[in-house]
């Protein structure tokens, strides 16, 4: 009796969480009692009963001789409730609200930001006091829809350092490189189009995606970019409408793309009419620039995304979408009924603070601390039998294989008891096939409590 309810409490979650996340529309018709019963392999008895149910509470409606079939009125989008069902532990929620939201005595391994201390306050302080001394327009009025000229400017002079060429017309200002990409899903996409994704990827793309309702499809990633031969496959197969990645330096993995792959990536997406966001919020950390798809397409197919909020502050958000000047012009309406005009004294901050000299200093700075942190962590990680999956060029991340036999979520719970946030690496895996994996945040690892709270979880569970 009590297994019988469970499995229809089973069919109950599963109609919920389709309504929920829009794959089953206000008035849609639901599968027949039988066609439900087959394929979830149960007794038609136990699909009636979970449909009854759902009738009762008004999620659906019968209509006798017909079937059954969505409610009209639509209940609230259900964010979480769109993607398969994780644990708490290793759901992107949850590493974001617990890494936002932890206190300042708190630890973050798992976060995707630099400690305060390391960006360049005095710089932003500086910055600041110059707005002070504004005149009234940069106080006060809207920024244009594309954005503060003179900082377009600078971008596109700072593009072309990386090969790519871009006037300042083919720029536009976004408020972060989160809010570009959402307007490219908006500006591209349509509910139910297929995107592709790295796997593992920042696992923010998932949250995103799921929330312009498209079908998510992955490809395994290695140090030298997306496995080629599965892309191949997964593109002839799926048709997929955009691919999001990572060239310069990937996230979660750390690992660079080669002018090989870039290629054949390339001409596989000129063969099957792709179009590619390339998200580039960490070039600045780089020693040696590596390829960029935008630069070897020359923004045909290639979408370019920048960021400032890793290297400046993350409390003045401001990113870029760099792209050919006809989607230009329709990312500019696009923004304008979104958010109308863009935020001109973050953006006034940012160039104040890009023009001065220090900040190319403090980059050189920041890249040589990150280097001996990166080495430092790498080998008291090793000590503990957590072992890299590569040794990055640059950046802040290492994506670690923890040892034999234990689940990364485990570590994940016992850590948080101690607060402390970890990112285990099922977050970042559409295939749900990184179990075993962890990503560090190399900044956020210099105090010695980390390491003996993950000595002790490893030692726990080992």
């Amino acid at each position: 009796m009590n297994e019988g309810r469970t499995r229809v409490e089973m069919v109950v979650a599963t109609i919920r969480q389709r309504i929920a996340g829009r794959s089953l529309t206000p008035g849609a018709r639901l599968p027949s009692v039988r066609g439900l019963a087959a394929t979830l392999k149960l007794s038609t008895s136990t699909v009636v009963d979970a449909y009854e149910r759902l009738v009762a509470e008004g999620a659906i409606l019968a209509r006798p001789g017909s079937g059954f079939y969505v409610a009209n009125q639509a209940a609230p989008f259900a964010l979480a409730e769109a993607g398969p069902k994780l644990d708490r532990a290793v759901d992107p929620f949850w590493i974001s609200r617990q890494s936002l939201e932890a206190g300042e005595a708190d630890l973050k391994p798992g976060c995707g930001w630099l400690p305060p201390s390391w960006l360049p306050g005095d710089g932003m302080r500086r910055g600041l006091r110059t707005l002070a001394r504004a005149d009234g327009p940069a106080l006060a009025d809207y920024g244009s829809p594309l954005g503060l000229p003179q900082l377009r400017q600078l971008v596109s002079r700072r593009m072309g350092e990386r090969g790519i060429e871009a006037s300042p017309d083919q720029i536009m200002l976004a408020d972060s490189g989160t809010q570009a990409i959402d307007l490219l899903c908006r500006f591209l996409l349509e509910p139910g189009d297929t995107v592709l994704v790295d796997d593992p990827c920042y696992f923010n793309f998932h949250a995103l995606l799921r929330a312009h309702r498209a079908k998510i499809v992955g490809v395994p990633y290695t140090p030298s970019g997306p496995d080629i031969d599965v892309f191949a496959q997964v593109v002839a197969d799926e048709r997929p409408r955009l691919y999001i990645t990572n060239s310069a330096i990937h996230n979660p993995t750390g690992a660079t793309l080669s002018p090989v792959t870039a290629h054949r990536v390339l001409k596989l997406a000129d063969q099957f009419d792709l179009t590619i966001i390339e998200d580039d919020i960490f070039a600045d950390f780089e020693h040696t620039p590596a390829p960029r798809l935008a630069a070897f397409d020359g923004l045909e197919r290639v979408i370019h995304i920048g960021s400032f909020s890793k290297t400046l502050s993350a409390s003045a958000r401001c990113g870029f979408v760099v792209a050919k000047p006809e989607w230009i012009d329709g990312l500019t309406d696009l923004k304008i009924a979104t958010s109308f005009g863009g935020g001109r004294l973050t953006a006034e901050l940012v160039l104040n603070v890009l023009s001065d000299g220090s900040y190319r200093k403090h980059m050189e700075t920041l890249r040589h601390r990150l280097s001996r942190a990166m080495s430092e962590v790498s080998a008291r990680l090793k000590n503990l039998g957590i072992t890299p999956w590569l040794e990055p060029q640059a950046g802040m991340f290492l994506w670690c294989r923890l040892p034999n036999g234990i689940d990364a979520a485990d570590v994940a719970r016992a850590a948080l008891e101690k607060r402390i946030v970890l990112a285990p690496g099922n977050a970042f895996s559409l295939s749900q096939s990184a179990t075993n994996l962890m990503r560090f945040n190399v900044s956020q690892m210099l105090d010695p409590r980390l390491f003996e709270v993950l000595g002790n979880a490893l030692a726990r569970r080992g």
